[in-house]
Parts: structure tokens; sequence; C-alpha cells
């Protein structure tokens, strides 16, 4: 049990106990998938074999945060008051439990754990990363790769550039040598040997020999981050792979295509090595060709191996970019995405005036939500528009999520390089779900009301806290994440996203085998199939009813992106992640849905709306009357032995971003 600091009183949760949980999305069977998803996703198991419930989670974060602030204060000899905390720490436990805000999904499966407390893998906490290629050094090009497997590894998310490209390094022929590098058992002996490997090329032109000896088996237990060990294959892998492709380029200057091979190459790694998903984002230079045919396959036929490993976009410098070209090929496969730097660098929201703040700014997070200098953090908190039942009660739910997300920015990471630039900045990402429903059912105008005050709002909450807990007010404040699966837990829509599924839709999630709670929808007569694309893995199908009035195929591809470029000027003073989905006779309007929108967003994708009917897909159209003799035949499932059971496997947790666009 970690060791906290600070407790909330047993007697105030207790009531707790007793209160079921506020899950959202109950379907026909009156099941919740907010609840499914939680099981799956984010309830640890405990020391006693058994799972965590939500209200047990919830004790888990608010500890966590409340400790984080005790400690610094403490450490600090500032000024603390444990009756205080313990009066504003309970208010935080029931808006949190009752899903009125949530940490990101890195948050809740970390925070409060012995991983962060006692084993101080801080980095743990946050989704996502940014790192630069222009930070290679001629004397050790090989660290900013090393520093990308490390972050993946960790289940951090990393959006890189191909600045590399201008520092003129050259791919040398390497000398044989006797020389020997044994890889620990360890996630920093792996990303040692990406180091070694690719400085071998660039700079010591000597061949290093590698002794897997000592990495752990395949199958073995992971503690920690859950999961079993790959062995040493994955890594063998990348290893010969990378080797090939910097043989066969011995002469060149390491350029974007070489960048973004090798980053694709160690995300395959990390995915193989039992991470199941990897996010990765390759940000290019808009005059680059041949990044812009990355995943050209006809032209670079061997990247179809690994190319799918990177959401790949366009920097554009300055507005005035010719975006025709680009705009054909999002029409086809739904990349390039844009990210318009300049505007990044120089303002906040895009309503305020220019300040400049973000001169230091060279990227984004692979959810594009986050503006970020090299090796900077993405630090997010969410707000559930849709369970506040005034706008009194979502202000004063959003000094709480302030506040979580201010306490992150406390600890340090095990990266020099990375709490220079937090502890400088200070950035945090207060982001709000459920806007497009809000704005459905409330209309824009009182969308902007709540923006507006909400902001000024967080911006009084920093200066109050900043200057109690002794530090910097923080660079950045707000941002819309994608959202995704912490969305289902509250039913809301993800985001500024609209909905996939239409009023009555069927829900097709995969679950493992090995899972316990199949046995469970099977007696609940629930419809399962085998599914045919992965091995070992079922699909359970869930019947939905909505009280969305549109789906995403009702909305135009002008009133997504203008609902996106809404919350950019009035909310966001980061990024607003938005992946603007397009039906097959919008193709031709992408270019000019970026022409009307240049200069009101900092990030912007697109993806086609499949018209394609293939077996298993994720939401499938339902009838009024199907969906009724799903609630006559579906019966409610008793979670307890799940919760209780002895075979319990760990949740998944949650890598990287949380959202469906962004994880690959």
């Amino acid at each position: 049990m970690t060791d906290f600091s600070f407790r909330l009183l047993p007697d105030f949760l207790d009531k707790y106990k007793e209160i079921e949980s506020p899950f959202g999305f109950r379907d026909a069977g009156g099941n919740s998938l907010g609840e499914i998803t939680f099981i799956r996703t984010y309830s640890r198991v405990k020391e006693d074999g058994t799972k965590e419930r939500w209200h047990e989670v919830c004790e888990r974060v608010i500890n966590g945060v409340y400790s984080i602030q005790k400690d610094h204060a403490k450490a600090n000899r500032l000024p603390w008051n444990d009756n205080k905390a313990q009066t504003s720490a309970k208010e935080a436990y029931d808006r949190m439990f009752n899903l009125k805000w949530t940490p990101p999904g890195r948050g809740l499966w970390t925070t409060g754990t012995d991983l962060i407390h006692d084993r101080g893998i801080v980095a743990g906490l946050y989704n996502c990363s940014f790192v630069s290629t222009g930070d290679m050094q001629h004397h050790d090009p090989g660290a900013v790769f090393a520093w990308v497997m490390d972050a993946l590894m960790l289940g951090v998310g990393v959006g890189f550039d191909t600045r590399g490209s201008e520092k003129n390094i050259t791919i040398s022929k390497r000398e044989e040598s006797d020389e020997v590098y044994t890889i620990p058992d360890t996630r920093e002996g792996w990303a040692e040997s990406i180091r070694l490997l690719i400085n071998s090329y660039l700079r010591t032109n000597k061949v290093i020999n590698f002794d897997y000896s000592e990495i752990r088996p395949y199958g073995e237990p992971i503690k920690g981050f859950g999961g079993t060990a790959s062995g040493s294959e994955p890594l063998e892998k990348v290893h010969t792979q990378l080797s090939g492709i910097l043989d066969s380029r011995q002469g060149d200057i390491v350029d974007s295509r070489l960048i973004v091979d090798i980053v694709n190459l160690i995300g395959c790694c990390v995915v193989a090595g039992n991470v199941r998903r990897s996010a990765t984002i390759a940000l290019g230079d808009q005059s680059d060709r041949d990044f812009l045919e990355l995943k050209d396959y006809e032209k670079y036929p061997e990247r179809a191996e690994w190319g799918w490993m990177s959401n790949n976009t366009v920097v554009v410098d300055k507005p005035g970019y010719d975006y025709e070209d680009a705009a054909n090929r999002i029409s086809d496969n739904g990349e390039p995405g844009f990210l318009w730097l300049d505007t990044m660098q120089n303002y906040g929201r895009l309503k305020d005036s220019p300040d400049g703040k973000d001169h230091r700014v060279k990227g984004t997070n692979p959810c594009a939500e986050i503006s970020l200098e090299s090796y900077e953090l993405c630090n997010l908190v969410e707000v559930h528009l849709g369970r506040h039942e005034s706008k009194e009660d979502y202000l004063r739910t959003l000094k709480f999520a302030y506040l979580y997300a201010k306490s992150i920015t406390l600890l340090p990471t095990h990266w020099p390089q990375t709490n220079a630039v937090i502890q400088r900045n200070r950035r945090i990402g207060t982001s709000m779900t459920g806007i497009a429903k809000f704005v459905d059912n409330n209309g824009l105008p009182t969308f902007r009301d709540w923006a507006e005050e909400g902001y000024n709002e967080i911006q009084r909450y920093d200066k109050e806290y900043s200057e109690w807990l002794g530090i910097r007010e923080s660079i950045r404040t707000t941002t819309v994440k994608p959202s995704g699966s912490v969305s289902l837990l509250s039913g809301e829509t993800p985001g500024v996203h609209w909905p996939a599924g239409g009023e009555y839709y069927l829900r097709a999630i995969r679950f493992s085998n090995t899972d316990p709670s199949l046995s469970l929808f099977r007696h609940a007569n629930y419809h399962i199939e085998e599914d045919k694309y992965s091995d070992n893995t079922s699909v359970v199908y869930f019947p939905m009813k909505t009280d969305m009035k549109r789906s995403e195929r009702d909305v135009s591809i002008y009133e997504k992106i203008n609902l996106a470029a809404e919350a950019q000027r009035h909310w966001s003073d980061n990024s607003v992640s938005v992946t603007v989905t397009f039906s097959k006779e919008e193709r031709n309007d992408i270019n000019t849905a970026l022409h009307m929108h240049e200069g009101s967003l900092k990030t912007v994708s697109f993806l086609p709306i499949s018209d394609d009917v293939y077996e298993q897909q994720p939401y499938q159209s339902l009838s009024k009357e199907a969906y009724e003799e799903y609630t006559n035949r579906l019966m409610k499932i008793d979670f307890s032995a799940i919760y209780e059971g002895a075979e319990n496997l760990e949740a998944e947790g949650s890598k990287y971003c949380d959202a469906d666009y962004c994880a690959i």
C-alpha cells in the first residue's frame, strides 16, 4: 500500500461504498459501457487480488494528489493546513466520483500508485510528449532516439519533427570492433542499445555487438505496468532493421525519411514488446516533398511494414500555404494533418492578442491538443460538461480539475531536460469534453459564455495557487483533448466531436478470450462472435440508444471545423484536438475548409467516413424495433464476480492519448 502523507478520513469515504457508481452509456440491458470501460482499462488489481471499484480509484487519486501538494509544502517549508486540505479534498473527491471531472486516462491508471510515489516513475502520469530532432548533437546523435524509446516504453506517446535533417550528419560505413554491450533487462537498457546502435553509424563508425542474454524470457510477468515480457526478439528485430536501413544509406546525409523510419521502427518494437498500442506523430516541413510521399508505398514499398506507426502532419510556417495537393492526399487516407507553427508560437486563445509566450514551441503531441517545446510533456485533466447542473456548478468543478493538473507539475521526472522545461512553463491542459452535445442542446452562445467565464476562472485559480505553492504561473492552462475512453465513463461525446453512432446503434467492443467478463456477457444473452481479424479475441455487441440529436454523418465538414475554431477562440490557449470526419461527397470541400479556417486553428486533421460495410464494424446502425427486442432479451449484469474474483486480469491501463484517432 502506498504510504500517503495525506489521506481522506474513513468516515467520509464509507458512505460512497454504498452508492452505485454513476457511469454513463447504459445499453438496452441496463449495463453501462462506462463501467465496462472502467473495469477493462482503469481498475487495478489490489494486493488482496480483488479489483478496484470506482470509489477506490477516486480515493487513490485524491490521496495521491493532495499528498503531492503536502509533500511539496513540507519540503519547501510552506504553509499547510490539514483541516483545510480535508475540506478541499472531500469536494474534489465528490466531484470526481460523480464524473464532473477526471484525470486523463494515464492519471486514472497511475495517480496514487507505488509506481509514482515509491518508484518515482513520474513520466508514467503523462499521456504524451514532443521532442525535436533538431536537438540532435554531433557528439551524441542517438540520444534523441533513445529518449523516444524510453518514453514510448513508459506508455508516453511521442510527437517528433524532422529538423534533424538540417544538421548535415553523415551516415558512415562502420569498421568491425570487439566492443560488446550486454543489454540490461530494463527499460533504460533497451533505450541505451538504440542510442549506441545509431551512434555507431553517425558518430563512432565502429560496430557495436549486443549481448541479449540478460533479457528475461518471453511470458514472464512485468510488474508495475502489467503485461508479460516479450523476450529479446522485438529488440533484436529492430536492431537488425535499423542496421539494414543505415547500411543501405551509407554516405547519405540524415534526412526526414531516415528520421521517420527510425522512430517508426522504434514504435514497432515497443508494440511488439507488449505495449499494445503506440502513438507517434511526425511533423515535416511544408516544402519537403519526400515527407509528403512517405506513405506512398509504391515509391517506398519497404515502408509498408512500419510506415503506419505514425500519423504524419505538415508544419505550415505561415498562412498562405497551397493546400490543394495535400487535400487530395487526405481524401484518400486522411493524411497529412496540418499544424500552423507561427500561430502556435505567438498566440494563446485566438480571440486574444498575440503574446509570444510560446516562442520556444516546436510542435505538438500525437493527439495535437498541446503546444510543446522539445522534451516537454503533455499534462492534462478533463471536465465533463454534461454532468453539470448549472454554470456555477461547472465553474466550481474547474477549481479541482485545475488543481489536479497543477499538482502534477510539482513532481520531477527522471529526465533533467524535461524537468527544466516543465518547471519553467508549468504548462497544463484543462480540457472540456461533451462540447458537441452541449452545443446541440444549448447553442453556441451559451458555450461561448461558459468557455469565457471558465477560462477567466482558471486564470484566477492559477494566480492564487501558484503564489501559495511558490512556483511560476502556468504559461498555458486550457485545451480540448480528443478524449475517448475517459468520455465513455461519463457518457459524454468526445471532445469537440460528434458521435459515430446514430440514435440507435450496435457498439462492437473487443475482449481477450481470457477476459472473465465474457462469461458474464454470455449469461446475460449478449451476442458474441469470434473476432475475424485478431487471434484469441471475441467481439461483444452492445445495443445503444443515445439522446444525441445528430451523429457525425448528420453534421457537415464546415460545422465540425467551425466548432473546433470556436473552442480555440474562446477556451483553449494550447490547441484543440480535432479530427474532422468527412463523407465521400465532401472530399472536394477539404481545400475550401482549410482556407476558410487558416488562422483560426493551430492544428487540424481529417478522416474519411468509411462507406464500406465490413464485418464487426465498431458502430452498426440499429432500428428502434431491434433495440426494443434487445431490451426484452438482455439481463442486468452483477459485476461483483469480476471485482472480487480470484481470476482477475490486470486492467489494460491507459497508454498514450486515450482516443481512437491518435492511438495506432
